[in-house]
């Protein structure tokens, strides 16, 4: 019996040693006031979460998701790119991936390649402000001040995905699983992938946090933090994702990895990515678990945190220079 028992001690211990980044949340105390810059900015982010998802947009509402994804093309152009348009047929509509490509200085045959996207349609009748046209303003703001960015050894893909939600999420009806598909069938060097996902909603109040079995056991249960979320295949590109972002970002944060069947891991488009054999990770607040507006009518501009979103767009902006280098 005592040898079990510490057999089973040092697979929990090994379990948990794979699974979790620490500290698990090294930043503690006040925010700092924002910027001037970021203060612009969480304006900004409003401004767009506003075009975007004031209405419900998906194939059930098929004008108001053209319109999303027009505002987003028409975004991009006015910060200076060309932005393409992936087009595929679903239910009889046409619907698209619109990406941004940052190829490297140098000449190197297949480079790596970080992808990082959102997708821009809601849930069934849900303005989806939060869940996702706070991750979408998030990466058009992104677009934004990357305008300059020149990649020396690694190419960057900005994307931004079709049919997240039901019924289509976990399908080939997928955007982001029609772009994984295209981008394993051409031979991408697919260094990791990263989903933004619901990322405007934020609480200091003792409770507001949950999360699934066993990690209700290691996380507080304040709902102050942004998850780093990744599948497994990814720890390594996790690992530096997040200490990226905690390096050049104050605002607390946790990280861990998991298999997919435990509740809400897999709920976003890195799961596309991770069919693919590629390392895909999410960046969210953790969605169902904290935000009483998830996936309800009340999801609405006026209900995202929009400074908590310029803090963590400005420290995204600052991991994306240092992991697409």
């Amino acid at each position: 019996m005592p040898f079990l028992a510490l057999a089973i001690a040092a697979i929990v211990a090994a379990a948990v040693h794979y699974s979790i980044v620490f500290p698990r949340q090294p930043f503690k105390g006040p925010l700092p006031e924002l910027s001037a810059a970021q203060t612009d900015l969480a304006a900004r982010l409003q401004t767009h979460v506003t075009a975007i998802a004031s209405t419900p947009h998906n194939i059930d509402h098929y004008a108001e998701l053209e319109a999303a994804a027009a505002y987003i093309e028409t975004t991009l152009k006015g910060f200076g790119y060309t932005p393409t348009a992936h087009v595929f047929e679903v239910d009889g509509h046409d619907v698209r991936n619109i990406e941004i490509v940052f190829e490297p200085t140098t000449a190197t045959p297949n480079p790596p390649c970080i992808v990082i996207g959102a997708h821009y349609d809601s849930a069934d009748d849900v303005p989806g402000a939060n869940d996702n046209g706070s991750a979408v303003a998030c990466a058009l703001e992104l677009a934004h001040v990357l305008a300059t960015f020149k990649p020396a050894d690694y190419r960057l893909r900005l994307a931004f995905w079709v049919n997240e939600e039901a019924p289509y999420g976990k399908s080939p009806d997928m955007g982001s699983w029609q772009h994984a598909k295209t981008l394993k069938d051409a031979g991408e060097n697919i260094a990791g992938m990263i989903a933004l996902e619901t990322l405007g909603y934020f609480s200091n109040e003792p409770g507001s946090q949950q999360f699934p079995k066993p990690f209700n056991l290691v996380y507080s249960n304040v709902g102050n933090f942004v998850a780093f979320v990744g599948l497994p295949g990814s720890r390594a590109f996790l690992r530096k994702a997040l200490a990226s972002f905690r390096s050049n970002t104050p605002f607390p944060s946790i990280g861990g990895v998991a298999p997919g069947f435990l509740e809400g891991i897999d709920l976003s488009d890195h799961w596309a990515f991770h069919q693919f054999g590629f390392p895909a990770i999410m960046i969210t607040d953790t969605a169902p678990f904290r935000n009483p507006y998830y996936h309800e009518l009340n999801d609405l501009p006026e209900n995202v945190d929009y400074q908590s979103l310029a803090r963590i767009t400005t420290g995204i902006e600052k991991m994306t220079r240092e992991l697409a280098v």
